[in-house]
C-alpha cells in the first residue's frame, strides 16, 4: 500500500512538474497577414484540435511541436475555386495545389462534373485527401445526363428531368450550379433553361458560377447574361476565369470590371476568380462552331469528312478567328494529343508543317481537322494581354482561381497554372511588379472565396477557425513552372497546413490526409 501511495505521489508531482501542453502545434515569430486585408502583425498561432485556439505572444505556452516561423508569412490556406480535380478520390494527395500553398479546392466547374454528386463525395471521404473539397454539379453533365448531345431547347420533361438531378445533387453536397457556355452541351442552352437550373440550386443554398459564352468579341452580351441569370435567378454569381480573349477586344476588361460593379451596385452579389497567366488551356474543339460537334464522335467524324461540311465548318472558324484579331491557328499550342505526342509543344503552324509540309493558315485548319477526327487535343492559347490581366487582377472583387487539375508526372505537359497560380501571384505581381499588396493578394485568396462561396470557418486566421493555414517566405516564393516545364513545384512555401494538420512540412509532402469535404454554410 505503501508502495502504491509513493507511486501516485511521484506521478503527481511529475504531472504538476510537467503540464500538458496548451497546444497541438505552435507556429512563432510569423508574421500574421490573416486573410482580412488587414495590415501583417508579427504574432503567434496556436493549433489545437484542428482549430486556431491562440493568436498573440504564445512564446511561454508550450506545444507538442513548435514551428519557427521567423522572417516567414503566416497566411490562411489559399481557396482556390476555379479547379477541374474532379478527380480527387483517385488522386488525393493533390500535391501540385498543396505545395503553392492552397488547402481547398472547389470542383465541378465549367459545367462539368459527376451527375451523381453524393457517390463522388463518399469515395473522396474514403480516399481520406491531403486538402479540403468542395464541388459543384455541371450544367453540362446534368443536360448530357438527360438530353445527350442534341442541339436543341429542352422539352418540359427533360426540364423537370434536369432540375430533379440539380436538386439531387445539392442535397447531397454541392455548393451550386456551373455552366461551360462555350463547349457542348451547355453552348445549346439559352437563358431562360439556365435560370430555371440556377434558381433550383440557390434555393438550396449554392451560388452559380458560369464559363460564359464569350469571353472576347461579345463579352459585354456574355456579361449581361451571366448576371442576368443571377438576378432572375436569385443568385449569388461567379464569372469564372475573367479575361480577354480576343487581340481585337484587348483592354475592353475596363469596361468589364465597371460592368461587375455596377451590377453590385445594383444590389446583384456578382464576383469573378482569374489566373496570372496570359495564356489559357482548353481543347481544340472549342475553335469549330458548336453545331458541328452535335451527336456524338461519330456525327463529328461525318461532317469533318464530308467536304462541302468541312466548307462550312471552315469558313465558320476563319470568321471567327477573324473577329478575333487572328490570322491563322499559331497562337494554339498542342498540349497533350494522345494519338500522336510527337505533336505535344508543337504549335498549329508547326503541326501543319510536320503533317502536311505546308505551314500556311489553311493547312493549320486541315491540320487541326485531322486530328479532331481521331480525337480532341488538349491546347494551350495564347491570346491574352498583360495590360489586361493585370487590370483584372487589382480588382478588389476578383479571386485567383487556378483554373488547373490535379496533375501528377505521368500526365505529361499541361499548363503551369495547375503548379504555380498563387506562388506566381505572390512572387511576380506582389513582390517584384508590386501591381499589388501583399496584404490585399492574401485576402484575394482566402477570405474572398471563401465568404463567396460560403465556406463557413476558413479563410481567416481567427480564433475557432480551421486551422488550414500557408507559410511562405515573401522574400522567396516562386513558381517555377514554365510553359517548357509546367510541372516544377512552386518554391518558397515550407509549410502547409490542412485542419490544423501539416501536409508539406519543410516544403515536401507528409502524405497525410487530414483533407475534409465542404458544404456551404447557410446564407
Amino acid at each position: 500500500m505503501k508502495m502504491l501511495l509513493a507511486v501516485l505521489a511521484a506521478v503527481s508531482l511529475a504531472s504538476a512538474a510537467a503540464p500538458r501542453p496548451t497546444y497541438d502545434l505552435l507556429i512563432k515569430n510569423g508574421t500574421v497577414v490573416d486573410g482580412s486585408g488587414s495590415p501583417g502583425l508579427k504574432a503567434d498561432v496556436g493549433i489545437k484540435n484542428g482549430r486556431i485556439v491562440g493568436i498573440g505572444d504564445l512564446k511561454e505556452a508550450s506545444a507538442k511541436r513548435t514551428i519557427d516561423a521567423s522572417g516567414l508569412v503566416v497566411a490562411p490556406g489559399f481557396i482556390d475555386v476555379h479547379t477541374h480535380a474532379d478527380d480527387l478520390a483517385a488522386q488525393p494527395r493533390a500535391e501540385n495545389f498543396l505545395r503553392m500553398g492552397v488547402t481547398t479546392i472547389v470542383a465541378g466547374n465549367c459545367g462539368s462534373s459527376p451527375v451523381e454528386i453524393g457517390k463522388e463525395l463518399a469515395e473522396i471521404r474514403k480516399a481520406r485527401p491531403s486538402i479540403n473539397f468542395a464541388t459543384l454539379v455541371g450544367h453540362g453533365s446534368v443536360r448530357a445526363a438527360v438530353m445527350g448531345t442534341e442541339r436543341r431547347a429542352a422539352t418540359p420533361a427533360e426540364m423537370a428531368k434536369m432540375k430533379a438531378l440539380v436538386a439531387k445533387a445539392m442535397a447531397e453536397g454541392a455548393v451550386g450550379l456551373s455552366t461551360g457556355l462555350q463547349y457542348v452541351p451547355g453552348s445549346y442552352a439559352e437563358e431562360g433553361e439556365i435560370v430555371e437550373l440556377a434558381r433550383v440550386a440557390c434555393r438550396a443554398g449554392g451560388l452559380y458560377a458560369s464559363h460564359m459564352r464569350n469571353e472576347g468579341t461579345e463579352i459585354e452580351k456574355s456579361l449581361a447574361e451571366t448576371i442576368a441569370v443571377g438576378e432572375r435567378a436569385g443568385c449569388p454569381v461567379e464569372i469564372s476565369h475573367l479575361k480577354i480573349d480576343s487581340p481585337s477586344r484587348w483592354g475592353s476588361s475596363a469596361q468589364a470590371l465597371e460592368t461587375l460593379d455596377a451590377a453590385r451596385a445594383r444590389g446583384i452579389d456578382v464576383e469573378a476568380d482569374q489566373y496570372a497567366y496570359t495564356a489559357a488551356a482548353s481543347s481544340l474543339s472549342i475553335r469549330f462552331p458548336d453545331w458541328a460537334l452535335a451527336g456524338g464522335d461519330e456525327e463529328i467524324r461525318k461532317r469533318l469528312d464530308d467536304e462541302a461540311t468541312w466548307a462550312r465548318i471552315k469558313a465558320d472558324i476563319q470568321a471567327v478567328l477573324a473577329g478575333r484579331g487572328f490570322t491563322d491557328l499559331s497562337f494554339a499550342v498542342v498540349s497533350s494529343y494522345p494519338p500522336d505526342p510527337s505533336l505535344n509543344g508543337l504549335d498549329m503552324k508547326r503541326v501543319a508543317e510536320k503533317l502536311l509540309g505546308d505551314g500556311s493558315a489553311d493547312a493549320q485548319l486541315e491540320a487541326a481537322r485531322r486530328m479532331l477526327r481521331k480525337a480532341d487535343a488538349a491546347m494551350i492559347y495564347n491570346l491574352m494581354s498583360e495590360d489586361d490581366v493585370t487590370r483584372i487582377l487589382k480588382h478588389p472583387r476578383v479571386a485567383f482561381a487556378s483554373d488547373g487539375a490535379i496533375v501528377v508526372p505521368a500526365d505529361g505537359r499541361t499548363h503551369p497554372r495547375a503548379f504555380g497560380n498563387n506562388a506566381r501571384v505572390l512572387g511576380v505581381y506582389v513582390r517584384d511588379r508590386k501591381a499589388i499588396g501583399l496584404e490585399e493578394a492574401v485576402r484575394k485568396m482566402t477570405s474572398l472565396p471563401a465568404a463567396h462561396f460560403k465556406l463557413g470557418q476558413r479563410g481567416l486566421i481567427k480564433e475557432g477557425y480551421a486551422a488550414d493555414l500557408t507559410v511562405f517566405a515573401p522574400a522567396a516564393v516562386r513558381d517555377e513552372a514554365t510553359f517548357d516545364r509546367p510541372q516544377n513545384f512552386a518554391s518558397g512555401i515550407p509549410y502547409v497546413l490542412v485542419n490544423g494538420v501539416p501536409v508539406i512540412d519543410g516544403a515536401l509532402p507528409t502524405g497525410a490526409g487530414p483533407g475534409q469535404v465542404l458544404q456551404p454554410s447557410p446564407r
